[in-house]
């Protein structure tokens, strides 16, 4: 893997990572569209038959085997929130850059997208209060932050490959 996006749903890293992607000539993998290819179900699916538990156990199985990737990672929201994904992500040798946004910022670029269970079961509050659960492990994990708030996605891969040119 070349680098890795981390961040709460809505913060723009599947938009963001194939812009890196296209940009840097790298491939872009989606975490969960791996899921969805490996399962053969949907990510609503997944939580409906499984729960919460089974869809991270096989997010995990998923995550390990991107190892030999070459290319970009977006995760899922969750991804970093469980002990081995922090561990993977803190061994993969590649940069953690995290991609934050206000909730205000992630309620309105979620609007309409019936395929993130979490929104549905926790509501505006509900995520609110998971954002803020989640921010110290994202922080944690991360080697880079951009705020997306109020920058265009292409002026976020613009920040985030200059921010790592700086950082070689």
């Amino acid at each position: 893997m070349d680098l890795i996006l981390v961040g709460f749903m809505g913060s723009g890293k599947t938009t963001v990572g194939k812009l890196l992607a296209d940009r840097l000539g790298k491939q872009y993998f989606d975490l969960d569209q791996l899921i969805v290819e490996q399962t053969g179900m949907s990510i609503p699916q997944i939580f409906a038959e499984r729960g919460e538990d089974g869809f991270r156990m096989i997010e995990q199985q998923c995550l390990q085997s991107t190892n030999e990737f070459p290319g970009i990672l977006g995760t899922g929201g969750g991804t970093p929130m469980q002990r081995n994904n922090q561990e993977f992500l803190g061994k993969a040798g590649a940069p953690v850059v995290l991609l934050s946004a206000s909730i205000k910022t992630i309620l309105a670029r979620l609007a309409g997208d019936n395929n993130r269970p979490l929104v549905e079961k926790l509501g505006a509050a509900g995520l609110a209060d998971l954002q803020a659960q989640r921010h110290d492990t994202y922080l944690n994990v991360s080697d880079l932050q951009v705020a997306t708030d109020e920058l265009t996605p292409f002026e976020v891969a613009d920040k985030i490959i200059d921010q790592l040119k700086v950082a070689k």
